[in-house]
């Protein structure tokens, strides 16, 4: 068979088919076919002299569907090791405008706002009383000479 032509339609279908067995998906067996014919053609002169040029032509595609096969298993290992991240909103309307507002004033102001944000943040997320780790929340003076307190010289 010098005609590739002649080779291709003689022996594309029974490829598709073994590949097809091999892969289980026709459509990716037909791609990996013709990229195996495609490679075979550029070196035709070469192959078309072997004594069996269709082995040339089926090694190579079983090659293809290896590394496909491998590249999607590689793939799915990939995506179940992923977290669900959850989806987000964007910013609301009430945020664009104090992000808006907070624009228009002095750096020192916003940063005295985002300190009294904190501030206030903080203060909601306290423990009730008893509740805190120890040490937390004692008394700051506790340790002045006679329980005084800062200020008290009496």
């Amino acid at each position: 068979m010098t005609d590739f032509n002649d080779f291709y339609a003689a022996t594309y279908a029974d490829l598709t088919v073994q590949v097809h067995a091999y892969l289980g998906d026709l459509h990716e067996a037909q791609d990996v076919a013709q990229e195996a014919f495609c490679r075979a053609l550029s070196r035709w002169g070469q192959i078309s002299t072997y004594d069996d040029p269709a082995a040339w032509v089926r090694r190579v595609a079983w090659n293809l569907a290896t590394s496909r096969w491998r590249r999607l298993r590689t793939i799915r290992a990939f995506h179940r090791r992923q977290r669900d991240e959850p989806v987000v909103d964007g910013p609301g309307p009430d945020r664009i405008a104090l992000v808006r507002a907070l624009a228009t004033l002095p750096d020192a102001v916003v940063v005295a706002v985002a300190a009294a944000g904190v501030a206030l943040a903080t203060a909601h997320r306290r423990p009730a009383a008893g509740h805190e780790a120890p040490g937390v929340g004692a008394d700051p003076h506790r340790h002045l000479p006679g329980g005084r307190q800062p200020g008290r010289y009496l």
